[in-house]
């Protein structure tokens, strides 16, 4: 290991939209990005489809906006966080559109907006159709790279966070281009994405695995809601890994589930069997939905032949490209889906400004968990999301000071082989997927058990032991967490716990409100 660098401002991990917007929004303080992967590649932000959920017509409200946000968390969203998030979120949206990210405009200059599931109105700002996060990454990105207080190092991951004998954060051991270097600093935001890559079947880069997550954990940091995974309805099933995403927009324009290809006399249109909002039905119902079709052996397909049709290269070209890559013209054809992990709800506990449990450490984006999205996340509010909180945690960040303490001495934190990943994933899948039940999550508890006493606790493996550990003690079913053998909904509580909590069998809950 390198001598010890001391870096006069905080490190961020992870490149995505919260990263690099604490980043911008931590100057005049220096600001020191950590992406293990070149820029714009490797982070869920710049593959969002949908785009920004915010109140930016004069039909529209932030109150509505919540409201409708609130709906969806089924329960369990912090009103004052959805409050900042609506409030704030018409701001965030044209700020990035003055950073030069092209959102959809009207003759009039105004916001293009589409209707998306589970929204009242439609407040969706689109780029393109289909290509919001990548255009509004790349907008940011250019905005990172002139500003002369950020040092971006790519091809580097953190290995482990440094603490103090107080607890505090006060830097990291990170892998930089292969070697392992120890950074002091006088904060530590995580920006790290979800855990998609901890499933077999996921739309999110394959590096976005709990990381994050699992290094806050070993830290003895607080987290929030882990059994909380947001599975998108419509996947595109086509056998790639990721998959590709057939938007949530595709069914605010009209297309129609069903049950069989077109021209296939069973098949026919399902979701009004499900929710009397049919396609437009919040997505873990959509999602249960399509499960339960193909679970019957029926097959699910996306319909979008009369709602788009010959529109669909100029309207949807990201969905339309993935589609004839695979031998599916979705102008003509229905589009083969299944649920795929998409987001996840839970992550570090924080406070509204990024603070998590542990001085030192913040914590932006999906990584975290502010009580934003309660047990299921709104269409479209993620990039938005990442852009309040992720400003907010950048200046929150920037008034801190490096500590006087020394940092413990620490060790890299193990990685988990290929193949043990594998395993992983298949078995997160089938055990702790769309529908749960105690067998399989018990089954899978042990699967996670043998892999950690073969190969250490790696953060990706602590990770995916807070999901299922905190799905198995929830005998209930509430958005994105589904239990066959628990169907009712019936404890109206946010989860908190820790690493050391669970492996001590203690889970600890505090109300919603």
């Amino acid at each position: 290991m390198t001598d010890r660098i001391t870096f006069d401002g905080p490190v961020i991990l992870g490149a995505g939209l919260a990263g690099l917007t604490a980043a911008l929004a931590a100057a005049p303080r220096k600001a020191l990005v950590l992406s293990p992967t070149p820029l714009a590649t490797g982070c869920s932000s710049a593959w969002a489809q949908g785009g920004m959920a915010a109140a930016l017509s004069d039909e529209d409200a932030p109150a509505l906006h919540a409201a409708d946000t609130i709906a969806a968390g089924a329960g369990l969203c912090d009103p004052a966080a959805v409050a900042l998030l609506t409030t704030e979120g018409p701001a965030a949206v044209r700020a990035l559109a003055a950073l030069g990210a092209p959102f959809d405009r009207q003759a009039d200059g105004g916001f293009v907006l589409s209707l998306e599931a589970a929204h009242g109105k439609a407040r969706v700002a689109r780029v393109g159709g289909d290509g919001a996060g990548a255009a509004i990454m790349a907008a940011v990105i250019a905005a990172v790279r002139a500003a002369p207080t950020i040092e971006i190092r790519e091809n580097a991951r953190a290995r482990r966070l440094l603490q103090d004998e107080t607890g505090r954060v006060v830097g990291l051991i990170a892998e930089i281009d292969g070697v392992l270097t120890r950074i002091l600093a006088p904060a530590v935001i995580l920006a790290t994405g979800g855990v998609g890559g901890l499933y077999a079947v996921t739309t999110t880069p394959a590096q976005v695995r709990g990381e994050g997550l699992g290094l806050a954990a070993l830290a003895g940091a607080e987290i929030a809601d882990p059994e909380f995974v947001q599975f998108h309805p419509t996947a595109i099933d086509i056998g790639r890994d990721p998959a590709p995403l057939a938007t949530e927009a595709l069914r605010g324009e009209g297309a129609i589930l069903r049950n069989a290809p077109l021209g296939d006399k069973t098949g026919r249109a399902f979701m009004a069997d499900y929710h009397p909002a049919r396609e437009l039905a919040p997505r873990d119902v959509v999602a249960r939905a399509i499960h339960a079709e193909r679970a019957a052996g029926r097959g699910a397909f996306l319909d979008a032949t009369a709602a788009v049709g010959a529109h669909f290269p100029h309207e949807f070209p990201a969905v339309f490209a993935a589609c004839i890559s695979a031998g599916v013209d979705p102008r003509v054809q229905p589009i083969p889906v299944t649920p795929a992990v998409h987001y996840h709800m839970g992550g570090v506990a924080t406070d509204l400004d990024g603070r998590t449990s542990l001085a030192g450490l913040l914590a932006a984006g999906e990584c975290a968990s502010t009580g934003v999205h309660g047990a299921n996340r709104l269409a479209s509010n993620s990039l938005l999301e990442a852009a309040v909180f992720g400003a907010r945690a950048g200046r929150a960040a920037r008034g801190l000071e490096l500590g006087g303490e020394p940092p413990l001495a620490a060790t890299p934190t193990p990685d988990l082989p290929d193949a043990a990943l594998q395993i992983l994933r298949q078995a997160m899948s089938r055990d702790a997927g769309v529908i749960r039940d105690a067998e399989g999550l018990s089954r899978l508890v042990g699967v996670l058990d043998a892999l950690e006493a073969a190969h250490g606790p790696a953060p990706t493996l602590v990770a995916a032991q807070l999901i299922v550990r905190a799905a198995l003690a929830r005998p209930e079913s509430r958005g994105g967490h589904f239990r066959a053998d628990f169907p009712a909904t019936a404890l109206p509580e946010r989860t908190f716990v820790t690493l050391q909590d669970q492996e001590a069998g203690r889970a600890v809950r505090y109300a919603a409100e």
